[in-house]
């Protein structure tokens, strides 16, 4: 005990990272990786299984979804008419070229220095196990997989083997199955969604948890090599978003012990890891999700309960609002995109919207090569001229733009049932750090004493879960009630997740939600923290350091 408090964090890090294995699960991605790694392995937390039920591919979330209706519509439109004036650009009914104000032509290789890839196309999974006449090794073929998914010829049949000697892989992973193609007989599931477990009519809470093992296994396997039986000797830290009820930590817990079986495990809160991370101890951390954005305020190292807030919404909506703006501008080339039955038209507006959106001022365009994907035909290019570049972002002040037809949370019948929360997996003799406090660990809302400080959220939504990202944080903030500390964290905002990456955002949030203060409230000041590490990895950072 004495060695850990003298010890510094790198020297603690050296010698026992290397049997830490830190998890921080999303909605659209995984964020896993050993503690003594500088980056985790960043994978979209998703599953493709064979099946012989249904000829072609499939989405099960894709039932889920509703029609736009006409209402939705009208307030998207005048949604973009009242960020127009914000970002001086035309009105969505005005004709472009006309009007007075500046319009800034983008690089055709984009904008954000943080990506790598821009307009290269992606290719087909190959969703056939390979053909080979001798044994080899679980890395190996690893390794050949990789590079077969990585061929520029991929998606033609002239190196596929023989009608006769093809074998279906069982389940694809990660990326991989996004990219299959909408003619293999393969089921696509998500098992989180909206920052939940995934459960629904069409997907139960046994399949989401087989699938969530299904994937953590083949990460922990193929990626970062740690074989089943070797797992005892290694430790996990899962870094839990506070959108998670407490049953499902309970669950995803129980998988990390009994099902991946971890010699022991602990529980870190997502928006404490984030402070961690950038090696602060207050600050009002904003995580910008895929599907969902949390808030929640630090003070001196500990969460506030009461200031924590969800809404509704995260980059993956901006990718949806990215397509319906340029279809509204009619800038968007003649190809069929439907980002709910095929996985690929998300990744690739994705792609785009990372590559090329940002918010300035003034209109924003820029010419770019969008690649369509259809059955197995490799990536048709098409080269087009995007506009109001600067549009999709504001979507986070002004949520109508982000209608709610894709992906509603999952329904929360299945958490009324709280027999037994307090027992059986509960007082399992969990292991952990001597020098963990108890407010590290997620509550129960009672009972165990470990628990009491964790937020419990609400199973119904939250009126404020309606109002834009300046109106949550200002809320969040001065729902603490006290002078002193709102004018601390006013000046401490932190923001996370992939979003947190877009060019402008920060000093937009700074102007937005100083207008959202109210008038009565004697703060004049608001300050955005530079992250001082990927803010898409921060907290996952902050669980190793921890």
């Amino acid at each position: 005990m004495d060695y850990l408090k003298s010890a510094l964090p790198s020297q603690i890090m050296s010698e026992r990272g290397s049997n830490l294995v830190v998890i921080n699960p999303g909605s659209a991605n995984v964020r896993i990786g050993l503690a003594s790694q500088d980056t985790p392995f960043n994978i979209p937390h998703c599953i493709a299984r064979h099946t012989e039920q249904i000829p072609n591919f499939t989405v099960i979330d894709k039932m889920l979804n509703s029609t736009v209706t006409t209402q939705q519509h009208i307030d998207r439109e005048k949604a973009y008419d009242v960020i127009a004036p914000l970002l001086k650009i035309p009105f969505l009914d005005e004709e472009g070229p006309s009007n007075s104000f500046p319009r800034k032509m983008g690089r055709v290789d984009g904008h954000n220095p943080h990506i790598i890839r821009k307009d290269l196309p992606f290719t087909w999974t190959n969703v056939y196990e390979e053909a080979t006449n001798s044994s080899v090794s679980l890395e190996t073929s690893s390794k050949d997989e990789t590079d077969e998914f990585l061929d520029p010829k991929e998606g033609t049949d002239s190196k596929e083997p023989n009608a006769s000697e093809r074998k279906f892989k069982e389940f694809i992973c990660g990326e991989e199955a996004l990219r299959i193609s909408p003619t293999e007989p393969y089921c696509f599931c998500r098992p989180i969604r909206r920052g939940h477990l995934n459960i629904s009519q069409h997907y139960s809470m046994q399949q989401v948890l087989d699938d969530l093992h299904t994937i953590w296994d083949w990460i922990l396997i193929e990626k970062l090599h740690i074989p089943r039986n070797e797992r005892n000797m290694y430790s996990a830290v899962l870094v839990m978003p506070e959108t998670f009820d407490n049953r499902e930590i309970k669950e995803i817990l129980s998988l990390v012990l009994r099902e991946l079986c971890f010699g022991s495990a602990v529980v870190h809160q997502e928006g404490l890891a984030a402070v961690f991370g950038n090696g602060l101890s207050t600050a009002c951390v904003v995580n910008i999700g895929a599907q969902v954005t949390s808030l929640i305020c630090i003070e001196d190292g500990g969460a506030l309960p009461s200031t924590g807030k969800t809404l509704p919404f995260g980059g993956e909506d901006i990718s949806r609002a990215f397509l319906w703006t340029q279809r509204q501008r009619q800038t968007w080339p003649p190809i069929h995109s439907d980002v709910f039955g095929k996985p690929i038209d998300l990744l690739v507006l994705n792609q785009l919207k990372e590559t090329y959106c940002e918010v300035k001022e003034g209109e924003f365009d820029a010419v770019a090569v969008v690649h369509s994907y259809e059955n197995k035909v490799p990536a048709g290019p098409h080269k087009t001229r995007l506009s109001a570049l600067n549009v999709p972002p504001m979507g986070l002040f002004c949520p109508m733009l982000l209608t709610p037809d894709a992906y509603p949370p999952p329904p929360r019948t299945w958490f009324h049932d709280y027999e037994d929360m307090l027992e059986d997996t509960w007082h399992i003799d969990f292991s952990r750090r001597a020098d963990m406090s108890d407010t590290f660990y997620p509550n129960v809302n009672g009972g165990l004493p470990m628990w009491e400080s964790y937020p419990v959220f609400s199973t119904k939504p939250k009126k404020e879960e309606k109002v834009g990202l300046a109106e949550a944080i200002t809320n969040c903030i001065l729902s603490t009630g006290r002078i002193d500390i709102q004018r601390k964290l006013f000046c401490s905002i932190q923001l996370t997740g992939g979003v947190a990456l877009t060019s402008g955002l920060i000093a937009a949030v700074e102007e937005r939600v100083l207008h959202a203060i109210p008038p009565n409230e004697a703060i004049d000041t608001v300050e955005v923290l530079q992250s001082r590490a990927n803010p898409t990895f921060v907290s996952w950072k902050g669980g190793a350091v921890c």
